[in-house]
C-alpha cells in the first residue's frame, strides 16, 4: 500500500490524532501538508517526518476561520501543486450539560468541528475534480453515533460530520472521489487525558478488546482509506472503537 506521488492536507496535525495520521502518511510517501494552529508543534512534527525520510510542510491556520482556509489551501496548491487527500481532523471540546451550555460554546464547537470541514471541502474539491481523483476522510466520533451526556455540541457536530460525508460521497463519487469517515471510540489524546480513573474504568468494560485504542490505530485506518486499495468505499462509516459500539 503505497500513496507515492500524492500529496495529502491534514488538520489539526499538531497533536493526538492529526499528528499520527500525518506521520502514517509521509510513512506511506504522500507529501504531507500539515495544518493546526500551533505553530511549535507543527514545526516539531515537520522535524519528525523529515527525520525518517518523508516531505512535509506546515501551513499555520485557525479552521474556524474561513479566510484563514481559504489562505491556507491557496498557500498549499501554490507550493505542492494539488491535494489529493484530504483529513478533516480538527476538532474541540466545549463540554456542558444543555441546560447550561452557552451559545459561545454552541457555535464554537460546530464551527471547528463541522463547519470547517465544509469549508476546508470546498477548498480542496476543485484540484481533486480536475484530476478525477481525491480521497476526503473526516474524523467523526463514536458519540455522533450514540450520542454522550454533556456534549450535545460535540456529538452533533460528529454526526453532523456524518451526514456531510455521505452527502459529498453522492456528489463526487462519479469523479473517483471517495468520502469516507471514521469514528474513534475512546482513544488515548490529549482531549481524553483528563478523564478520571472511574471513567476510564468505567469505559474498558464496554470495549470487548480490553484496551483504550491509540492514534495510531486511527491513522492506520485513515491510511487504508486514502489508499487505492480503498477506491470501491465511499460513503462509509469506519467504526475504530475496539467494539465498543456494534450495529
Amino acid at each position: 500500500m503505497t500513496l507515492s506521488g500524492r500529496v495529502a492536507l491534514v488538520t489539526g496535525a499538531s497533536q493526538g490524532i492529526g499528528r499520527a495520521c500525518a506521520l502514517k502518511l509521509a510513512a506511506a510517501g504522500a507529501t504531507v501538508a500539515v495544518a493546526a494552529r500551533n505553530q511549535e508543534k507543527l514545526a516539531e512534527l515537520l522535524q519528525q517526518i523529515e527525520a525518517g525520510g518523508g516531505k512535509a510542510s506546515a501551513f499555520p491556520v485557525d479552521v474556524a476561520d474561513e479566510d484563514q482556509v481559504k489562505t491556507a489551501f491557496k498557500a498549499v496548491l501554490g507550493q505542492l501543486g494539488k491535494i489529493d487527500i484530504l483529513v478533516n481532523n480538527a476538532g474541540i471540546t466545549r463540554d456542558q450539560l444543555v441546560l447550561r451550555m452557552k451559545r459561545a460554546d454552541w457555535d464554537s464547537v460546530l464551527n471547528t468541528n463541522l463547519t470547517s470541514a465544509y469549508l476546508c471541502i470546498q477548498q480542496a474539491i476543485g484540484s481533486m475534480l480536475k484530476q478525477r481523483w481525491g480521497r476526503i476522510i473526516n474524523i467523526t466520533s463514536i458519540f455522533g453515533q450514540m450520542g454522550q451526556a454533556g456534549q450535545a455540541n460535540y456529538a452533533a457536530s460528529k454526526a453532523g460530520l456524518i451526514g456531510l460525508t455521505m452527502a459529498i460521497a453522492r456528489e463526487v463519487g462519479s469523479r473517483n472521489i471517495t468520502c469516507n469517515a471514521v469514528a474513534p471510540g475512546f482513544i488515548e489524546t490529549a482531549m481524553t487525558s483528563g478523564f478520571s480513573n472511574e471513567f476510564r474504568e468505567n469505559a474498558l468494560k464496554n470495549i470487548p478488546l480490553g484496551r483504550i485504542g491509540t492514534p495510531e490505530d486511527v491513522a492506520n485506518t485513515v491510511a487504508f482509506l486514502a489508499s487505492e486499495e480503498a477506491s470501491y468505499i465511499t460513503g462509509h462509516v469506519l467504526s475504530v472503537n475496539g467494539g465498543m459500539l456494534m450495529g
